[in-house]
């Protein structure tokens, strides 16, 4: 008899390992929380509501992206319920790290700040930081393509998810104006002007300070040659090249090669290049570090274009981009007095999902699943 038990026992564990689900890959359980966190965000919404939010996966309205001022499709978190901000801001975390969550949410407050330095009564709906909506592209409940995004100004964010497959996260797009927020002389007119200035709580707010200091501290320490090779133009670029154009490309790739880099500077360069891609949840992070190892690191390039000296809000502007066979990073500071800051990160061949969703469709038209 016991023995007779002992073999049920052996034979029920091997059954339900047979039946048990194989674990999750960390790529699948970002991909889950996000589509759970979606669908929970549209449970909360009236008919009327998700009218306006989603939209058919191929619409166009998926590549009409920007990070200026302006009305835009999608549900704002002006017409939201205290419940729905809740579950929206709740999806923006399944995208993003502690880091890139924080910057994404003083982005949006710097919107009260500009009310102030630009006199604006406070219902104003120009400088507006309830003016970012959220769009949903496709159904998260089936196993298509779909994807969804948050915009607004100086922040622009697009996550894609496809079944078994990896998340797509470019175009994404970080500003800040004022670049850093302070009371001295580049401010005295408006300051003269606007008393409520001097009382902004966030005086001496850098959102983007790591995005500034690091590629100077790289900048710092070329020797002659190599500043010859990384300094592209003497005056900066008046804005990012490739603007919110749906396909970022330059036609050429140019500036100082990691490959001629000391370890000191190399190390100096991964460092600025992780502030971008700490932005991300640590999965996403690593899934585009690896794309690029595997594109081979020693042929991105660090351009500069403008001032060599880091002092913001005086007039003299500056650009930077890091440039690879698979990735495009800008920055560009020089609108507003050199106070006004830029930055976006381009999957050279995945932006929108497109690499994923040619692999996608090329599979699917073979009826595989």
């Amino acid at each position: 008899m016991i023995r007779i038990l002992f073999c049920c026992m052996i034979v029920g564990q091997i059954l339900a390992q047979s039946v048990a689900p194989p674990k999750k890959t960390a790529t699948q359980k970002v991909r889950d929380e996000m589509r759970e966190a979606v669908q929970t965000f549209l449970q909360t919404l009236t008919p009327e509501q998700r009218q306006k939010t989603m939209f058919p996966f191929d619409n166009e309205e998926r590549f009409n992206w920007h990070f200026v001022p302006r009305e835009r499709k999608g549900l704002p978190l002006k017409q939201m319920t205290p419940e729905q901000r809740q579950a929206a801001m709740a999806m923006l975390k399944t995208g993003l790290s502690d880091q890139g969550y924080e910057k994404a949410t003083a982005i949006i407050d710097m919107e009260n700040v500009l009310r102030v330095i630009d006199k604006r009564p406070p219902n104003d709906t120009y400088r507006d930081p309830e003016n970012y909506s959220f769009t949903i592209f496709g159904d998260p409940e089936t196993k298509n393509p779909w994807s969804w995004r948050i915009e607004g100004h100086h922040l622009s964010l697009q996550f894609m998810s496809l079944t078994g497959k990896v998340l797509a996260q470019t175009p994404t797009f970080f500003g800040s104006n004022p670049g850093v927020l302070r009371l001295d002389s580049t401010m005295a007119d408006k300051r003269m002007a606007n008393p409520r200035i001097a009382d902004l709580p966030q005086k001496g707010r850098q959102i983007l300070k790591q995005e500034t200091e690091r590629a100077f501290a790289l900048l710092k320490t070329l020797n002659a040659d190599q500043r010859k090779k990384a300094v592209l133009a003497a005056v900066a670029y008046p804005e990012m090249v490739t603007s919110n154009r749906r396909s970022a490309v330059l036609e050429k790739m140019d500036g100082l090669m990691l490959a001629d880099m000391t370890a000191d500077q190399r190390k100096l360069f991964l460092e600025l290049l992780q502030v971008y891609m700490s932005n991300y949840r640590i999965t996403l992070a690593n899934q585009q570090l690896a794309k690029l190892q595997k594109s081979g690191l020693d042929s991105l390039r660090f351009g500069w274009a403008g001032d060599l000296t880091p002092e913001l809000g005086e007039g003299k502007g500056w650009y930077y981009r890091i440039h690879g066979p698979t990735i495009l990073i800008e920055y560009d500071n020089s609108q507003t007095n050199a106070n006004h800051i830029h930055t976006v990160v381009r999957d050279l061949t995945n932006d929108f999902g497109e690499d994923l969703l040619k692999e996608h469709y090329k599979a699917t038209a073979h009826g595989k699943p």
